[in-house]
This record gives C-alpha cells, sequence and structure tokens, in this order.
C-alpha cells in the first residue's frame, strides 16, 4: 500500500528550494515567471503561486508587485552613530543606494517639530517623503522635516541630488552629525505595507532622530521606518 502523493506545489517548492541552496538564483535575483515556472513543471499558474507563496513564508523569497519574485537579499548592515550616511552606510554594505521621493512640500510646524528644530511652534518647514532602496530593493520608508528659514532652497536641491548630505551641502551646511537616535518597534500599516512591499503587520522598526550642523543647531528631524528583516542596525560609538 502505497503513502499517500507529495502535493504539486510542495515539490515545486522543494526544487526551487534545491535551486537556491545550490546558488542557481542569488541574493537579489529574480526568479523565473508564474508562466515559465508552470511551463518547467507542465502544471498551472495557481500551483506555481502556491509554491512561491510557500517560499515567500519561509523568508526564502520577496514578491514585488508589477516586478516578480525575488531571492530574499541577506539583510543590510546600517551602522548606527553620529556620522550617519544613507548612501556611505549602504555602498559600504557592497548595496546600491537610491531614494524615490513622493512628498515634497512646505507647512507649518507642528509642537513636537518646533521642538525638536527648536523653532516657534507653526513657524515653516520643509518636508520630504519617501522610500530608501538597496539593489531597488524597498529598506525603509522615510521623513525628513528641515526648518524652512535655515535652509530655504533644500527642497530644490533634494530634488535634484537625492542626497541629504548634498543637498545639505548646497545649502551651505558642509557637515552635520547626529545628535540622537531613539528605536522602537511597530508593525507596517496598510500604505506602508504597500510602499515597502511587505505584508500588511510586518515587524518595522522606526527610528528617531535629530541631525545638527557645526554649531549645534538642528537642521534635520527625520523619521525612518526599516522592514525589520531587510536590515541589521548596530550601533557605532566612533562613527
Amino acid at each position: 500500500m502505497t503513502g499517500e502523493k507529495t502535493p504539486l506545489w510542495k515539490s515545486i517548492a522543494d526544487a526551487l528550494t534545491e535551486d537556491l541552496a545550490a546558488g542557481r538564483y542569488g541574493p537579489g535575483d529574480k526568479l523565473p515567471t508564474e508562466a515559465d515556472l508552470s511551463a518547467r513543471f507542465g502544471v498551472n499558474r495557481h500551483t506555481v503561486r502556491h509554491a512561491l507563496k510557500d517560499l515567500s513564508a519561509r523568508g526564502l523569497v520577496l514578491s514585488r508587485r508589477g516586478a516578480g519574485v525575488f531571492v530574499t537579499q541577506t539583510p543590510a548592515e546600517y551602522p548606527i552613530g553620529k556620522r550617519v550616511r544613507f548612501h556611505q552606510n549602504l555602498r559600504a554594505a557592497g548595496r546600491l543606494p537610491s531614494r524615490t521621493s513622493f512628498l515634497r512640500e512646505t507647512r507649518a510646524a507642528d509642537a513636537t517639530e518646533a521642538t525638536e528644530l527648536q523653532l516657534t511652534e507653526g513657524a515653516q518647514v520643509h518636508v520630504s517623503e519617501g522610500l530608501s532602496l538597496a539593489d531597488d530593493v524597498p529598506m525603509a520608508l522615510y521623513r525628513s522635516v528641515f526648518p524652512a528659514a535655515r535652509l530655504p532652497g533644500i527642497l530644490d536641491h533634494l530634488a535634484e541630488l537625492t542626497s541629504v548630505t548634498m543637498a545639505l551641502k548646497a545649502c551651505g551646511v558642509p557637515d552635520y552629525t547626529r545628535a540622537y537616535t531613539r528605536l522602537n518597534a511597530t508593525l507596517a500599516s496598510a500604505t506602508q505595507a504597500l510602499h515597502l512591499q511587505c505584508r500588511e503587520g510586518t515587524p518595522l522598526l522606526r527610528a528617531v532622530s535629530v541631525n545638527i550642523d557645526a554649531e549645534g543647531l538642528p537642521v534635520e528631524y527625520g523619521h525612518t521606518w526599516f522592514v525589520g528583516d531587510r536590515v541589521t542596525l548596530s550601533l557605532d560609538l566612533e562613527a
């Protein structure tokens, strides 16, 4: 008497897992399309989708809406210290950094922003929000708030340069350091999950920070929401 047959989706998942273990697809590589996998294994797309969902649940692959399914990257090392630089940190970890912005506006500061930036409540601030990526994989959402009177042209510089460091230099701030960073855990909301291409409720690590210039004046009040399994944050007391 024979035992129960292995479900087709599990057999496909096992075959793909073996491909990953053998190095046929490395971190960041895109897997074949559902159509190609269906042809390879002689099954319909629903069965392939079930297998890919299993790999995703085990953290082996990441599905990116409209782009495909990719082998999960190893977490990027991201040191937190006095001289935190997004692009430099990721390049040092062997990753290609990039940023996309979906909001740039000037508005009145709320009470917390005014306190952190040493402004009077209601003073104007420039706000930039967007997505930080490593090798085109979403790593974090960010919100940066800048004092408008001190940095009147920073939104234009950010649009042109994308790097906060370069934008601050263009505004006459050649160097800055981190005054503090506070970390706490949270869960991805529906809109955050959409941007970060993860599931709603995915663990995020939120960093709240203030950067200051050489004279000790705040130049940026920032929030960053990191996807928990895509980054390893480390405290660098010398950086």
